[in-house]
């Protein structure tokens, strides 16, 4: 298997003869898998759909926001040397309530990080709950295609749709996808990776 998990979970490499390239994913708990074995996780799980000359590096923190995932960047990006940056944060943004102009600004740093490491983003767009005021949670869903048209990125918009609205796919907080949602996260990213890879 060609994945290397930071962190708590465990770590699987590529041997040396299969590893050409490295795919990083910078999320949060979702990518993280909060709440079940990482090992059931959707960037586990898309390391098993790409070819085996990828090594997938899950570098994703639960909690992490849009400036955490930016401060830590520079060293991943030094240290993996991506071909491919799959960018999965903003969630606990919003959820906090932060500034959409910071989410938008910290987005768009990543991107440029990632670019100028001669890595290809891919951004995962995200959607916060009603209950925060229809015009916040407008605004913070439209930041993530603003930034995606306005660089021309390939993205997946609101890759939780017809997840997180579904309790048989959320955990008990209502906010993070179980196990049996993974597959479905994977079919949502794979088409956006998929002309990424060589």
């Amino acid at each position: 298997m060609s994945l290397i998990s930071l962190g708590t979970a465990s770590v699987a490499y590529a041997s040396a003869a299969d590893k050409t390239a490295n795919i990083l994913v910078l999320g949060d708990s979702i990518s993280a898998g909060y709440g079940f074995d990482p090992a059931l996780g959707w960037v586990t799980l898309l390391s098993k759909q790409i070819p085996e000359t990828y090594t997938v590096v899950n570098a994703s923190v639960s909690g992490e926001t849009s400036a955490g995932g930016l401060n830590r960047l520079p060293a991943l990006l030094a240290e993996h040397q991506p071909s491919i940056v799959i960018i999965e944060l903003g969630g606990n943004d919003g959820l906090r309530g932060y500034p959409v102009n910071s989410l938008r600004k910290n987005l768009q740093a990543l991107i440029n990080l990632s670019i100028e490491a001669g890595a290809q983003p891919l951004l995962l767009g995200m959607k916060i709950p009603p209950n925060y005021g229809k015009r916040y949670t407008e605004a913070f869903a439209a930041s993530y295609a603003k930034i995606a048209k306005a660089n021309d990125l390939p993205w997946v918009d609101f890759f939780l749709d017809n997840i997180a609205t579904n309790s048989s796919l959320m955990q008990s907080d209502g906010i993070h996808p179980n196990a049996d949602a993974q597959t479905l996260i994977v079919q949502k990213v794979l088409p956006a990776l998929t002309p990424l890879l060589n």
